[in-house]
């Protein structure tokens, strides 16, 4: 396979000369067309392979968090975590002259890496403003797709945000209904080797807080290389007095599924086992996000929890997990 030469042609604008675009948080852009398309609630992913010669590219677009302050800092965060966790590149990133788009400011960088003894390169544009910040990452380990990965970021319209952004509210004691109703959070498996081979696992995890002071806890985790999904099912009581929320479970279990004609869909019930009930007093808030314009649960604790898994926040939101309203097609369908 030829040698992939770092050089790429930075061309994200704001234009209106693409049709059929879709949007997906603060970007609107024009999809690949013929890639396999994935959808999580923090991430839209495009890949490609060609079995024939062995190459292969993936796009992933994802849902912008809370600035950290700067395009400098942000770009550096999203490196860490976005590129440095999930590639190892053999090399500080080659950086692109940063551009300015409508009150959004943007810095992308390329940067080698290796993977199955075989050279790759991939590229993070960062899009930072309006207290967001959002991320584009290509990979790739063909010149071929190259003009692929340009016509998408040459597509790209970032939606202007309100620059007021309301802080964050933590409800007053007895305050049960700032948190009723549904809250959803998923994450993926972003390492080289499930990137390059175009699959990626999820795990979604979901809440439902009820007016008579229960809730109801789900989990699903989707593996195309496991022959099962795990699904996590729990029930309780909660209580709020002050920013506190406290958890009583009553009943935790964790069932694993069959896949139904190998897809993530439900088949037969293989087995089910009681789950430790893990009680847990958390401190909540809520956050309004104006890049999506939208309230999100806050839950932050001094320790990680088997329910709610790793820590996902930073910065503003260390040793927390941010839960948001789930969108239509994010929600946890159960087996009949």
């Amino acid at each position: 396979m030829k040698k992939i030469r770092l050089v790429f042609l930075f061309s994200l604008t704001l234009t209106n000369l693409f049709a059929q675009k879709e949007t997906f948080d603060v970007i609107r852009y024009g999809p690949p067309a013929g890639w396999k398309k994935e959808a999580a609630q923090t991430l839209i992913s495009y890949s490609i392979i060609n079995n024939g010669n062995g190459s292969w590219c993936r796009i992933g677009l994802i849902k912008s968090t809370v600035s950290k302050g700067s395009l400098e800092a942000d770009f550096q965060s999203e490196w860490q975590e976005l590129i440095v966790k999930n590639y190892a590149p053999t090399q500080a990133p080659q950086m692109i002259e940063d551009r300015d788009a409508d009150g959004w400011k943007i810095r992308a960088g390329l940067a080698k890496f290796v993977f199955n003894q075989s050279e790759a390169i991939t590229m993070l544009t960062v899009l930072s403003g309006f207290g967001r910040c959002a991320s584009i990452v290509a990979a790739t380990n063909s010149q071929d797709y190259l003009k692929d990965i340009q016509a998408l970021l040459a597509s790209v319209e970032l939606i202007r945000t309100e620059t007021a952004v309301p802080p964050t509210v933590a409800a007053g004691a007895g305050d049960n209904a700032s948190i009723l109703g549904t809250w959803s959070a998923s994450a993926s498996d972003q390492s080289s080797v499930r990137v390059n081979n175009g699959v990626m696992s999820s795990i979604t995890r979901q809440y439902t807080f009820n007016a008579d002071g229960t809730y109801l806890f789900y989990s699903k985790a989707f593996d195309p290389l496991m022959d099962k999904i795990l699904l996590g099912r729990e029930s309780g009581t909660y209580r709020i007095s002050g920013d506190n929320l406290a958890l009583a479970p009553v009943k935790s279990v964790l069932e694993a599924w069959s896949k139904k004609d190998g897809a993530d869909k439900w088949g037969r019930l293989l087995s089910s086992q009681n789950r430790s009930l893990e009680n847990i007093t958390y401190r909540f808030a809520k956050n309004y996000f104006s890049g999506v314009r939208e309230w999100s649960l806050i839950l932050r604790a001094d320790r990680q929890t088997q329910r709610d898994g790793p820590f996902v926040g930073t910065g503003d939101f260390k040793n927390a997990w941010i839960y948001g309203p789930p969108c239509r097609d994010c929600l946890i369908k159960l087996p009949d």
